[in-house]
């Protein structure tokens, strides 16, 4: 990594502290794998950094991280993004929230909230839960039941 190198050649304090930090990244996003029951390889540790790294929740869609993976010094293949994030759907550490059917985005925050689909930007972002009321439910068909309702909220900008 470019930072670590200039550490090692003394370069400045604050790429001391970029580095510090990059590598905290890298042992938070290692555990938060180890405690989902993941092992921690280099490619999931490269694609947990770029998704919790920070501490602020995203939604990606596999393209996204992909591209965002492809800034980095870790090579990830397409197919390994989205191997890595059905993974990490499969142990909890994201949820999926599929918008029309096809297209899916992947969410660092596990609880249950709405959320808003921007259709001029194709994005996805947070609705507030606490303004959200299902004050019913049909009853499930028999022999099922139900095991979440998803809330996607499509929104257009007016002109």
């Amino acid at each position: 990594m470019q930072a670590l190198y200039w550490v090692k050649h003394g370069m400045n304090d604050t790429m001391t502290t970029f580095a510090t930090m990059t590598k905290e990244a890298g042992s938070t996003a290692a555990k938060w794998l180890s405690d989902a029951g993941l092992r921690p390889t280099r490619q999931r540790v490269t694609l947990a950094n770029l998704l919790i790294g920070d501490g602020q929740h995203r939604h990606v869609t596999a393209e996204s991280l992909y591209a965002d993976a492809q800034n980095g010094d870790e090579a990830v293949s397409l197919a390994t993004v989205y191997n890595t994030l059905r993974a990490f759907c499969d142990a909890g550490l994201v949820q999926e929230v599929t918008v029309d059917g096809s297209k899916s985005y992947f969410d660092t925050n596990t609880v249950d909230h709405p959320h808003f689909y921007w259709e001029d930007e194709n994005r996805l972002s947070d609705a507030p839960a606490a303004e959200l009321e299902i004050t019913r439910l049909p009853k499930a068909p028999a022999g099922a039941e139900i095991t979440s309702v998803d809330v996607v909220i499509r929104l257009r900008r007016t002109k």
